[in-house]
Parts: structure tokens; C-alpha cells; sequence
């Protein structure tokens, strides 16, 4: 075989021009936002890059990379496997119900031997948005609007919902719920549908929280609302966390001098109260620039979004983002006691490999749907399934 025969120009040439296309003010953003997270993580070890610093930088460039493969991919791939993501993740989540792990009385995850464990929670993150994409991408916009195709969706939607809820991960389930519910919005759904939804979701919500969730569960929401009726229990977290936020005023205490973090009164600092130790230290300024740069993330995936061609590519990429601003969301009205703590890291800035893997994967679709933003994709005969 020739060297020519070996290098392909041509598809060199493609595979260059691709990855041109790659949104790299996007990508810049990724980057100043995780780096933010290792600069915390530093401080709070003692200016060490041990434990969390080090390891945060190394999972996020390893996955830096898998984005830009991912990127590449033509979005014919991402629509062929779809329904196969969605349903394999079914499957792991009825596995979880069978043969899961139990940890902190949590039924969540399936060991892989030498290879660890992992949440398949987390493959439904990406399975549930790709999986109603394709569903809308085949149907007509009267049918989205408002039809009898709307139990399809509800139901896709419900059947992981279930099942992660009964684990428990009432933080997860939401995100998967509303990650749904925000595609099929956006797919073009009637308001006066979307009015009765709300209403519905409204009368639904008192008696489910008192005769459905569990007693901690419960406990969590009460807390929520009176943190200061357990301050050394059930309250301790938000209230810690609110006095972090408090005391570091406008420019914050200065790097490495926050006493909530550095003292260890603020708990999973590391993690899910990150972003109150960044307040500590930081303050308003350092909060400000840190959600900025969310903001910059959210808009320019989301103008990825409107820039693609086909329906799939569309709402694959806005639903990636919805995913990736919920988590923002959730996890910052936590902090500040806005909403109950449920367990929700804040992306890319947070201690953990599992939801920065489920973040970045996703970012690779909405990048690949920028560089196959003139591509078509259709259902018919002949297409690429």
C-alpha cells in the first residue's frame, strides 16, 4: 500500500477543515471555568494539588480531548444512535434496581470490577435529549404542538424519571424531568398546554411531597424552608453555606484566607458548595466572573443551537445546554438557600469525574452539531441509520 493510499489527502483535508470549525471562544470559556475550579480546590488543600486540584485538571483535559474527537462526528452518527443510547440506559437503570450497589442507603450504582463503578443515571443525562430529538426530528410541528404524539415523549421521559427516583436520587430524577420536559418545550409545544402543565404540577406538588418522597427527602424541603429550625443538623449545610456567601463581601477575604473552607465548617466544599467557598474568597467580583462565564458557555451553545440546519441537530444542542444550565441553576440556588440541597455539583467547577464526563460528552455533540451545521439529517429510506 502506497503512503498516499495511506494518508487519504482528502479526507486529511476535511478532517482539518473540521476542526476549524470547532468553536474555540467556547472551548476557552470550558477552560477558564474548570482552571477556576483547580485554583479553589488549590486553596482549600492547603495549596496542595492534592487531592482534588490535580486530579480535576487531569479529568478535564483527558475530556477536553474527547470533545474534540467527538466534535467530528457526523451528526448522521449521533441520530443513528440515539434510540440504542436511550435504551441501553434504560436497561443499566433496571440493572441498578437488580444488581446496584448500596451506599449511604442509596441503590445508584453498578460495579465494574477493576474498572470501578459508575452511575448509569448519568448515561440518561445525554440518552433522554438525543432519544427526543430524533422523535421530534420525525414529526410534523402541528404534531409537536399538541397531539396524541405527546404520550410518546411524556412516557420517555417518565420511565427513567421512575427509576432513578426510586433509587433514590430525587436530585438527578429532576434534572432528567426537566432536562425532558425543556426539549419537548422548545420542540415547539403549545402554551395553553404548557399553562396546564404548570397548573397540574402545582396541585400535584403538596401531597406528593407528604405521602410520596421519603422522610429525608421531606426533612430536606422543611429545611429548606426553616434552616434555622436544626442549625446543627438537617440546617447545618445551607447555613454554613449562607455565611460563607455573607462574609465575603464585595472582593472576598483574598486567596487561601476563607475561614468557612479553610476550618472545614462549610461541608463538601470540595463539591457540592463550591461555589460558596469561591464567595468566601473571592466575593461578589469572583462569583460574578465565574457565572459570566457560565452565562458565555449558555449563550454560545445556545446560538449553536439556532445556527444548525437540521431539527435533530437543533434540539440535541439546546437540550445539551438546558442539561448544562439546570445544573448551574440548581446547584447555585442551593448554595444560597434558593432551593433544597439535592446533591447537585455546579459543572466544571466541582470535585468529580462522573458529571464532567456527562458535561463534556455533551459539549462534544453541541460542537459537533457547530462543525455539521449545514448538514441534513432525515428519517426516510436511504438516510444513515
Amino acid at each position: 500500500m502506497t503512503m498516499s493510499a495511506l494518508t487519504r489527502p482528502g479526507e486529511r483535508d476535511r478532517l482539518v477543515v473540521k476542526f476549524s470549525e470547532i468553536d474555540w471562544l467556547f472551548s476557552l470559556a470550558l477552560c477558564l471555568i474548570a482552571g477556576a475550579g483547580a485554583l479553589m480546590m488549590f486553596s482549600i488543600a492547603g495549596s496542595s494539588w492534592e487531592p482534588w486540584a490535580g486530579a480535576h485538571l487531569l479529568r478535564f483535559g483527558i475530556l477536553f480531548v474527547v470533545m474534540v474527537v467527538l466534535a467530528m462526528v457526523d451528526l448522521r452518527v449521533w441520530f443513528a444512535i440515539a434510540y440504542p443510547l436511550y435504551g441501553a440506559g434504560l436497561v443499566l437503570l433496571v440493572l441498578v434496581e437488580a444488581i446496584g450497589d448500596v451506599r449511604m442507603g442509596a441503590q445508584r450504582w453498578l460495579n465494574l470490577g477493576p474498572l470501578g463503578s459508575f452511575q448509569p443515571s448519568e448515561v440518561m443525562k445525554l440518552g433522554i435529549v438525543l432519544a427526543l430529538a430524533r422523535f421530534y426530528h420525525s414529526i410534523s410541528a402541528d404534531d409537536a404542538r399538541f397531539s396524541w404524539w405527546l404520550l410518546i415523549p411524556v412516557l420517555m421521559i417518565a420511565a427513567p424519571v421512575l427509576l432513578v427516583a426510586h433509587q433514590p436520587d430525587l436530585g438527578t430524577a429532576m434534572l432528567i424531568a426537566m432536562t425532558g420536559v425543556a426539549v419537548v418545550v422548545l420542540a415547539g409545544l403549545d402554551w395553553r398546554v404548557i399553562a396546564a402543565g404548570i397548573g397540574a404540577v402545582a396541585v400535584a406538588v403538596p401531597p406528593v411531597v407528604m405521602f410520596v418522597l421519603h422522610d429525608y427527602q421531606r426533612k430536606r424541603i422543611f429545611t429548606f424552608l426553616d434552616p434555622e429550625s436544626d442549625p446543627s443538623g438537617s440546617g447545618y449545610h445551607i447555613l454554613q453555606s449562607k455565611i460563607a456567601l455573607g462574609s465575603g463581601g464585595f472582593l472576598g477575604k483574598g486567596y487561601g484566607l476563607g475561614s468557612q473552607s479553610q476550618l472545614n465548617f462549610l461541608p463538601e466544599k470540595q463539591t457540592d458548595f463550591i461555589f460558596a467557598t469561591l464567595a468566601e474568597e473571592f466575593g461578589f467580583v469572583g462569583c460574578f466572573s465565574v457565572l459570566f462565564l457560565y452565562a458565555v458557555v449558555i449563550f454560545m451553545a445556545l446560538r449553536t443551537s439556532a445556527l444548525a440546519h437540521s431539527h435533530f441537530g437543533r434540539l440535541s444542542a439546546a437540550g445539551v445546554t438546558a442539561t448544562f444550565a439546570l445544573y448551574v441553576m440548581i446547584n447555585g440556588g442551593m448554595v444560597m438557600g434558593l432551593a433544597p440541597v439535592v446533591g447537585v455539583p455546579m459543572p466544571m467547577l466541582s470535585y468529580g469525574g462522573t458529571v464532567m464526563a456527562t458535561v463534556m460528552i455533551g459539549f462534544g455533540l453541541v460542537q459537533a452539531v457547530r462543525v455539521h451545521r449545514y448538514s441534513e439529517v432525515t428519517s426516510g429510506k436511504g438516510t444513515f441509520l
